[in-house]
């Protein structure tokens, strides 16, 4: 494994991880969520999972969350992890081991900004693993209407609340900037251009990007799809019963799909 330190559009650092494999069948590139990191246990198990199958597989920190890639979280959104992503293929074009088309996988923000990619560049996209995915900001707004939390977060300009990947570290996202950014995006009228194989994943007890939002993305595809749920697992597929799971999942369909 090695790790390197690029600069993104915006001259800031970003870190990132490659897993090079001898006799490589292919190419993977990992996006972690928001508040996320590369090293994160679920991003690790379907690392692993390429790794396994003779891919390499490139992970990096999002700028602006945290990881080891520069910026503040107070900053984040899905333009910013997007736009890393772009940044980190670019980059990877100038690699001995780069290839297209390449896989994509990606969770929750990373998940989304995976399937904005994959609408605007299909042709260099040969499969995608969104898991627990964002689909839309509308439908994202939706899920936290009349709650307290929103009604805070409006009131205060701020959404803040502690890590679940770092726990004891409280995360403070400055909210107009994030919801105005997330409202730009929708992957759902641009399904039409997933005609690779797609493979969603989410665990049965997620409330951020629950079961029947997936389902919607799942019915919408006219493509080889498949749409696991994960039973009693929350966002972030933390327990050791429920990674296992995950891996297979992945290690099962990129043996029989790619």
């Amino acid at each position: 494994m090695e790790k390197i330190f690029i600069k993104n559009r915006d001259d800031k650092k970003v870190a990132v991880l490659i897993d090079k494999v001898e006799n490589q069948a292919g190419l993977a590139f990992i996006a972690h969520g928001l508040g996320g990191f590369k090293e994160q246990t679920h991003v690790e198990t379907m690392a692993k999972a390429f790794v396994d199958n003779k891919y390499t597989v490139v992970r990096f920190d999002a700028t602006h969350t945290f990881g080891e890639s520069e910026g503040s979280y107070e900053e984040a959104n899905i333009t910013n992890y997007l736009e890393d992503l772009e940044d980190v293929v670019d980059w990877a074009k100038s690699q001995d081991w780069y290839q297209e088309p390449f896989c994509l996988a990606g969770h929750s923000l990373g998940g989304i900004s995976t399937l904005v990619y994959t609408e605007a560049n299909p042709e260099k996209v040969k499969a995608i693993a969104p898991t627990s995915t964002v689909l839309s900001g509308e439908m994202n707004m939706a899920g936290y209407a009349n709650t307290k939390r929103l009604d805070e977060w409006e009131k205060t300009g701020w959404r803040i609340g502690e890590s679940s990947s770092k726990p004891g570290l409280i995360k403070k996202l400055r909210w107009p900037q994030f919801k105005e950014d997330i409202l730009k995006y929708d992957i759902l009228p641009g399904t039409d251009k997933l005609t690779m194989p797609v493979l969603l994943v989410v665990g049965s007890k997620d409330t951020g990007t629950p079961p029947e939002e997936q389902k919607i993305l799942y019915d919408k595809l006219n493509t080889d799809k498949e749409l696991h749920i994960i039973e009693g697992s929350k966002h972030t597929f933390k327990e050791r019963g429920h990674l296992r799971q995950l891996y297979n999942i992945f290690d099962k369909w990129i043996k029989n799909k790619l």
